[in-house]
């Protein structure tokens, strides 16, 4: 058996959280897809975030195909990891039919639901202590390496052989099947883990006599409506930019995919300084998150034909929203019961995803609201309301805050 302590083992383990974000790999490629396949703006955005409405069904139903079928968790994500890599490289090959493609994306995010949980419960059951909190995190920034590398590749083969190529990126999940069916051991609960286990169970049943919340709070379903329109926003900046870069730069632009992947390095230093700035902030951290991320949107919104404005306004908006978001399963645990907090943290999730699936509709709605062309500098347009939306939602939690504490 491999040494599961071997760093060769531990990358292994951390190799097929490496794709879980490779739904976005292909955004710098939307422009050209749209233009080769005579489709909508819209249309070619849900080419982008399609994978998530599958991912939401996906992961609800894995643990059940997983019983059902008695399959292994390590069997469970080589078969997830092999959906990914057989469906990413469908639109690879010489197809044009907008509905096959779309298709195969809906099924890559059915692979990526099929292994998501199992890819963090198995290095739960393997690891302990602090090694397995250090796993826990280097999983993490494996999922955002993933996604800046992913999306790096598929930029650097769009310019070189045109948007069907920037889909062979899905290979790196065959590297990935085997490295990690080679290196990681076969599933087996250590007398140790299975010990933990039983612990949690009785602390978890004390945990549920003793606990002083008997309702959830209405405030968790305001909770999912936020995580749903924080996503709408940052999903969609990320599928309107190559658009407005191949406005301002010409259509044989490609570099978008260069800037993409930049955005998520604000996003991991706003993962990062997180606990420092909520540390010394507090609640008050949500108001500089979302006042960041209004200016953001304002950036794209009146960046006109100034590339640069437009670059600051996308490599912002990733800091705000990690300071935002763990905001969010920070209040969960004081607004429900333990027992159902596993429940509201699936709704805030599902929040997540939604918005991320329906952004390019929202922002569609958006567009036409404000009279506004789907295409050109016109693609800027939602990012208007979305940065005023920001700041009146920052106004309304400070008013209700204001007034709870005044009672």
């Amino acid at each position: 058996m491999q040494n599961k302590n071997s760093i060769i083992t531990k990358l292994a383990f951390l190799s097929v959280s490496f794709m879980l974000t490779s739904a976005y790999a292909v955004q710098s490629a939307l422009p050209q897809l749209k233009a080769s396949l005579a489709i909508t703006q819209t249309q070619s955005e849900y080419m982008a975030t399609t994978p998530s409405f599958a991912v939401m069904i996906f992961v609800v139903l894995s643990p059940f195909l997983q019983r059902w079928f008695h399959i292994s968790d390590k069997k469970m994500i080589m078969a997830g990891v092999t959906v990914v890599g057989v469906m990413g490289l469908v639109p690879f090959f010489p197809i044009h039919s907008f509905p096959i493609i779309l298709g195969s994306r809906l099924l890559l995010g059915a692979g990526f639901g099929l292994y998501n949980s199992q890819a963090i419960s198995m290095i739960s059951v393997w690891y302990e202590g602090t090694t397995r909190a250090q796993m826990l995190g280097w999983r993490a920034a494996a999922e955002q390496i993933g996604q800046a590398t992913t999306l790096f590749i598929a930029g650097l083969l769009l310019s070189v052989a045109g948007w069907h190529a920037s889909f062979l990126v899905y290979i790196l999940a065959f590297v990935a099947l085997v490295f990690f069916g080679v290196r990681v051991p076969d599933d087996a609960k250590s007398p140790a883990a299975e010990k933990e286990v039983e612990e949690d169970v009785d602390e978890t049943v004390e945990d549920f006599e003793e606990d002083p919340i008997k309702k959830t709070s209405p405030v968790v379903y305001l909770l999912v409506l936020f995580a749903f329109l924080l996503v709408v926003d940052y999903v969609g900046m990320e599928n309107r930019f190559p658009g407005l870069a191949v406005t301002i730069n010409g259509a044989n632009y490609t570099g978008s995919s260069n800037f993409l992947s930049l955005m998520l390095i604000g996003a991991t230093l706003g993962g990062l300084f997180y606990g420092s700035i909520q540390k010394r902030l507090g609640f008050g951290t949500v108001y500089l998150g979302l006042g960041l991320m209004a200016l953001s949107n304002f950036l794209f919104y009146f960046a006109g034909d100034q590339f640069w404005l437009l670059v600051i306004g996308l490599l912002l908006i990733g800091f705000p929203l990690q300071l935002v978001s763990p905001l969010i399963f920070n209040l969960l645990p004081d607004l429900a019961p333990a027992k159902r907090q596993p429940l509201v943290t699936s709704m805030v999730l599902i929040g997540f995803n939604f918005g991320a699936f329906f952004s390019p509709t929202i922002a569609e709605w958006t567009n036409h609201l404000m009279h506004a062309p789907m295409s050109g500098f016109g693609l800027a347009a939602p990012f208007l309301v979305y940065g005023i939306g920001l700041l009146v939602i920052a106004l309304i939690i400070c008013i209700a805050r204001r007034t709870h504490h005044a009672k």
